[in-house]
């Protein structure tokens, strides 16, 4: 496997191609998009992910083509990294963008061609949706899955260390597949089939998304009683020989606010109707509203009202750690839908993600000391580790006092807050 067509230039895509090319693969990157194109084919990221910026110049002149269709040249296997989000309002698995993947690399390729479904699909997806573009064309087939399982902001790294799992249409397509992998890592996990291989990926995703939502039900339980969600937690878990009960904290990003939403509608597709994945993502998709009104409530306690009140909001991105500019399943979006209805002036701050997308959302992009500024009130929205850095005295004197500190993920000093003077500190379940 020396010569691999990329179809599909997100997240998956790019760090795959950078991986793969920086492993010695002919990588041909191939995506839709013509802005996400033209930057690639000038060395400029259209995303944020450690790494990829430093190699991708060098890699463009070597292993690595950038190209907005794909050229009807031989390839060993071509990796379907495309988009598969969910319907809005349904909740249902949109595959056009895999079929129509499918579709391009039939009609570009043959049936040589080792074809590697790396999208999180339903279960039954590669068989059903990518194999009859392929055979319509071809008449026959090399087929797998192997999903993509990295964190974004550790995914060049994590391509080389974690396992790779291998599902195939047979067992050469299997065998196939993991040779291709085998260029980034000798963890090689094969299954039995293409199907095992994408409940694998589900699985992992909707398992991520219950622990912890049970670390936010806690929370909200907490908050009820008048007790400490991170004290109960930590005296839970410490030499506990259990499995830990995760923190409180937002859960979403392009995987985890999709994912259960597919292998719902996978077992119901199969006569099972699940218990706990659909709760656990009600829960977790509950909580950034939840965080709001609770905030808007501290704020009115605070100030004896809301009206003229300023507010700064700190993390538009869907997580902080690891860095990531991504804001699919970002808690900020929902959040702003609570906030804006409450007459408040909103300043906002993040330190990847463009200023111009938060005045895309009706938010005036400010720095750390203008949006402190003047404001009654902070909330902390992601636990980006730059702002457990922030100089909090000097911040905190700028304030228009009496104040309400919100700080979702514990990142801020409580005690540094508090000496402040008449500003008051609160969390997801506490104060």
């Amino acid at each position: 496997m020396t010569r691999i067509a990329v179809v599909g230039l997100g997240y998956v895509g790019l760090t795959l191609s950078v991986a793969l090319a920086k492993k010695g693969v002919t990588v041909l990157g191939y995506d839709r998009e013509p802005r996400v194109v033209g930057a690639l084919q000038t060395g400029r990221p259209h995303l944020y992910e450690p790494g990829v910026a430093e190699e991708l110049p060098a890699l463009l002149e070597e292993r690595l083509r950038v190209v907005p269709e794909l050229p009807r040249e031989p390839v060993d296997g071509a990796v379907l990294c495309v988009s598969t989000p969910v319907d809005p309002v349904t909740r249902e698995p949109v595959l056009e963008p895999l079929r129509d993947a499918a579709r391009a690399v039939a009609a570009a390729f043959d049936s040589d061609t080792l074809v590697v479904v790396r999208s999180t699909v339903p279960v039954g997806a590669s068989r059903a949706v990518v194999l009859p573009e392929l055979v319509a064309r071809w008449g026959r087939a090399r087929l797998a899955f192997c999903p993509e399982r990295t964190i974004q902001g550790q995914a060049l790294r994590e391509l080389e260390e974690l396992p790779q799992i291998v599902g195939g249409l047979d067992g050469p397509s299997r065998d196939a597949a993991a040779a291709l992998f085998r260029r980034l890592t000798s963890r090689i996990v094969p299954v039995s089939s293409l199907e095992a291989a994408e409940m694998v990926k589900l699985i992992n995703n909707c398992h991520t998304d219950l622990i912890y939502s049970y670390g936010n039900e806690v929370a909200l339980m907490a908050e009820r009683f008048g007790l400490d969600p991170l004290e109960l937690i930590r005296a839970a878990n410490l030499e506990y020989p259990r499995p830990d009960l995760a923190r409180p904290g937002f859960v979403g990003g392009g995987c985890l606010s999709k994912d259960p939403y597919i292998l719902i509608e996978s077992a119901r597709a199969v006569g099972h109707e699940p218990w706990l994945v659909p709760r656990s993502r009600a829960l977790n998709e509950h909580l950034p509203r939840h965080v709001a009104r609770r905030f808007l409530e501290l704020l009115r306690e605070t100030r004896g009202g809301l009206e003229g009140g300023r507010v700064l909001l700190l993390g538009f991105a869907y997580k902080g750690w690891p860095p990531t500019d991504d804001m699919r399943g970002a808690p900020v979006l929902p959040m702003l839908d609570v906030l804006r209805g409450a007459g408040l002036a909103l300043r906002g701050h993040d330190f990847l993600v463009a200023r111009e997308v938060l005045a895309g959302l009706g938010v005036t992009p400010a720095s750390l000391s203008e949006g402190f500024a003047g404001a009654d009130g902070i909330l902390v929205i992601t636990d980006h580790p730059e702002y457990a850095k922030l100089d909090l005295p000097a911040l905190l004197a700028s304030l228009r006092k009496p104040a309400l500190v919100y700080d979702c993920w514990r990142v801020l000093d409580p005690e540094a807050v508090r000496a402040a003077g008449e500003v008051r500190y609160a969390s997801i379940g506490y104060g």
